[in-house]
């Protein structure tokens, strides 16, 4: 069985105006992206959406130095991106679509995501979304550190840094032996 898990593909991240925009890069794969989604979500796969959520003026959590804000709750800056927004509300309450509130760069991170995934037998997970060398990454890493099977979708995944993006692509393949295609 397996799983698509969308990361992050909201305004923030990726419309011009968004506060921590990966921009171009990440407008070019919303096609590509969300022809993916559709394709897993037609199949009857279970879909995930994972999406970053922040609290304004947060002194606790860590990315408040390393990062402007972003992703605040209730904010336009939240929502998905493009035709993601319409189409995740017209499916998020099919019983193969999950959405998840994350605050760490793993979608792993302090949320039921394993739980959903193992009462459903999965043991493929497909990532895409942004960023390449951040969410995604972490993401890969935790699911590589519980056994699952990993598929990089590179059509399907975007960074503001091309350096960055290029290196996690290598690293999903040769060190966590995932399937970047």
């Amino acid at each position: 069985m397996k799983a698509l898990i969308n990361i992050d593909y909201t305004n923030d991240f990726v419309a011009d105006s968004g506060s921590l925009t990966c921009g171009e890069p990440g407008q070019n794969i919303h096609d590509a992206l969300l022809a993916l989604t559709k394709a897993f979500f037609d199949a009857g796969d279970f879909v995930v959406f994972a999406i970053d959520r922040h609290t304004s003026n947060d002194p606790y959590h860590p990315e408040t130095a390393l990062f402007p804000p972003h992703n605040i709750e209730h904010t336009p800056g939240r929502a998905l991106y493009g035709e993601f927004e319409p189409y995740h509300h017209a499916i998020q309450s099919a019983p193969n679509v999950h959405t998840l509130d994350k605050s760490r760069y793993s979608a792993f991170h302090g949320t039921d995501l394993e739980t959903r995934l193992r009462e459903r037998g999965i043991t493929e997970i497909h990532l895409a979304g942004v960023c390449t060398d951040i969410c995604v990454l972490h993401t890969a890493v935790d699911a590589y550190n519980k056994g699952f099977r990993i598929v990089v979708h590179q059509n399907a995944v975007a960074s503001f840094d091309p350096n960055g993006h290029a290196w996690a692509l290598s690293h999903f393949e040769n060190v966590l032996g995932a399937r970047v295609i």
